[in-house]
C-alpha cells in the first residue's frame, strides 16, 4: 500500500490519494502511514487531530496559526467540500496566489497544508465533515484569518451567501495581515 501524489501546488500544498481496496463489504484504507508521508516529503509530527462539522454553504476560513506554525494533513469524511490555500508566506514567488481543491468522501483525496498558507473551505453537501491532524497544538493567541472575500485575492467560492461565523466575517485582508511583523514568522 502507499499514497499516490495526484499535484502539487504553490510550492507547498500536496494532494494525494491512499490505496483504497474495496469489495462488496466496504473498503479499507490506510489514512496515516509517516513511512508514506516521509517518501513524499511530509516530515512534520502531528500533535493533535481535529474534527468538524458544515452544512451546505459555510465558509470556515481562511485560518493560520503563527505561533507555533501550523501544518494540517486535511481529508473529507462525509460529504464534500471545496478547499482554498492561499500562500501568506511573505517571501514566497507565489504570494497571495491561491489553489482549490475539490475533496469528498468518494475521491478520497488528502491535502497536506504546510505552515505559511491560509486554509478554508466551503461545505459543498448538506452535511459535510473534515478531520485534519495538525503539526502544533491551538494556540488562541496566535491565530489569524484571511478574510475569504478579500478583493486583492480573488477567490470564486461559487456561492453568494455564505454562512460564516462572526469572527470570519471581520477577518483582516492579506494587505493587513504582511503589515504585522508576525507575517514574517513565515518564510521558505
Amino acid at each position: 500500500m502507499a499514497f499516490h501524489i495526484v499535484e502539487r501546488l504553490l510550492n507547498g500544498i500536496v494532494v494525494f490519494r491512499p490505496d483504497v481496496f474495496s469489495d462488496e463489504r466496504g473498503f479499507f484504507m490506510e489514512q496515516f502511514r509517516s513511512d508514506y508521508l516521509q517518501d513524499i516529503r511530509i516530515y512534520d509530527n502531528f500533535v493533535q487531530e481535529n474534527h468538524s462539522g458544515s452544512i451546505k454553504n459555510v465558509i470556515r476560513g481562511m485560518h493560520f496559526q503563527w505561533e507555533k506554525p501550523m501544518g494540517k494533513l486535511i481529508r473529507v469524511i462525509r460529504g464534500e467540500a471545496l478547499f482554498m490555500e492561499i500562500d501568506i508566506r511573505y517571501n514566497s514567488p507565489t504570494l497571495g496566489k491561491y489553489c482549490s481543491i475539490h475533496v469528498s468522501e468518494e475521491n478520497r483525496k488528502l491535502i497536506w497544508v504546510p505552515p505559511g498558507f491560509a486554509n478554508g473551505f466551503v461545505s459543498l453537501s448538506e452535511k459535510t465533515e473534515i478531520q485534519y491532524l495538525c503539526t502544533a497544538i491551538w494556540n488562541p493567541k496566535c491565530e489569524g484569518a484571511i478574510r475569504w472575500n478579500d478583493p486583492a485575492i480573488g477567490i470564486d467560492w461559487g456561492i453568494d451567501e455564505p454562512l460564516l461565523s462572526p469572527k470570519d466575517a471581520v477577518a483582516q485582508t492579506l494587505k493587513e495581515w504582511l503589515e504585522k511583523p508576525e507575517s514574517r514568522l513565515f518564510a521558505l
